[in-house]
């Protein structure tokens, strides 16, 4: 699953993730924070990143995208011709150098082989600032052929909570309908380093 598959998955619009539109779950979520405009936002594996583009609109103008496919980001730029090009990163969210204030988790955890997760907590880790935070939507359901894969709460607090604080691990109430009553949303922030 390296980035010619997923690049080959949008040229032939085998997309099963991309619901079309902003998840509320998530813009829901940081209209709710009060961040500042500026804050750096980060959404990892976000594809069309129809989130993105509602949270530029709304004047955040600090928004990342990264994804490996560059079809992602040319359909993204086609839809939004004024995001800042350099804030859609088509690269290895493992390489990633940069410090976030907001990651927004949806659908990019379950594509990783789950192998992958324990670096996934560890470079998210690395990348929050410390008063950060990790938020989203993970699965709640067993699947162990992927992607996507499944998840649940004893995996991830295992998997998490040695490096960060579990702020909310719960039901999601406003999940698309599709996914209604199979995910979780999570609040987590860093853990600080001695």
């Amino acid at each position: 699953m390296d980035a010619a598959y997923w690049n080959q998955r949008y040229l032939n619009e085998q997309t099963g993730w991309d619901i079309g539109y902003p998840n509320l779950a998530l813009t829901h979520y940081v209209e709710s924070r009060g961040l500042s405009k500026d804050s750096e936002i980060l959404i990892p594996g976000a594809g069309r990143a129809y989130e993105a583009e509602y949270l530029h609109h709304k004047g955040y103008s600090s928004v990342y995208i990264i994804d490996l496919a560059p079809e992602a980001k040319n359909d993204f730029l086609k839809r939004v011709s004024h995001f800042p090009n350099d804030h859609f990163i088509v690269g290895d969210f493992f390489e990633l150098n940069q410090s976030f204030d907001l990651i927004l988790e949806q659908t990019f955890f379950c594509a990783l082989d789950p192998k992958l997760r324990p670096l996934y907590a560890e470079h998210m880790h690395k990348i929050i600032r410390p008063d950060g935070v990790l938020a989203g939507v993970l699965f709640n359901m067993q699947k162990e052929d992927g992607p996507p894969f499944g998840g649940n709460e004893i995996e991830y607090r295992s998997l998490f909570e040695p490096d960060f604080e579990i702020v909310h691990l719960e039901e999601c109430y406003n999940s698309i309908p599709p996914r209604a009553g199979r995910e979780f949303f999570i609040e987590f922030k860093p853990k600080k380093t001695s």
